[in-house]
């Protein structure tokens, strides 16, 4: 018997995919939507995010062996994408504002920032690391299997972003 997110799966044996992926989908998905929207900020975007990361969970199934790391992994890297897609948008619409003679001042950016734009202001290989461990509340030991990535190596690209989130949102030591 192997074990899948919680499932026992016979080793070896043909498993009924709908069945068990029924079974993931009724344990996990309404965590990792709601993960999902404290990150993105909006129900609706993160609920097809959970979706998407599904449906790619039902086409690799035979791959995957820890579907709750494979889904969190899934996710986290389609909210990068919709990050990155947003801040695309962003600077398309300033350069688009940009010839308006509106002046507006700029927002206070002591008073604006969250925790949430300073893990979307890290670089990717610190954004991922910090999705799975703090807000998936994956072990260290996990995360580095998924990014096929050494332990320590996880363990200082959680230092790393610490130090860069501390700056960020102006903690002082």
């Amino acid at each position: 018997m192997s074990s899948r997110g919680g499932l026992s799966v016979p080793a070896h044996e043909s498993v009924d995919v709908e069945s068990a992926l029924r079974e993931l989908y009724d344990v996990h998905y309404a965590r990792l939507a709601g993960w999902t929207a404290k990150l993105v900020g909006d129900p609706d975007t993160a609920h097809d995010l959970a979706s998407e990361a599904f449906v790619k969970l039902y086409r690799e199934f035979a791959k995957v062996d820890e579907p709750r790391p494979w889904l969190y992994t899934v996710t986290a890297n389609l909210v990068r994408d919709h990050w990155r897609k947003r801040g695309r948008e962003a600077a398309a619409y300033q350069r688009h504002e940009a010839g308006r003679d509106l002046v507006t001042p700029a927002p206070d950016h002591a008073t604006t920032l969250t925790v949430r734009d300073a893990v979307q202001a890290l670089p990717d290989r610190l954004r991922v690391v910090v999705l799975l461990h703090y807000f998936a509340d994956l072990p260290v030991a996990t995360v580095a299997r998924q990014l096929e990535k050494s332990e320590g190596t996880v363990k200082r690209d959680l230092f790393d972003a610490r130090q860069r989130m501390a700056q960020m949102l102006g903690e002082t030591r």
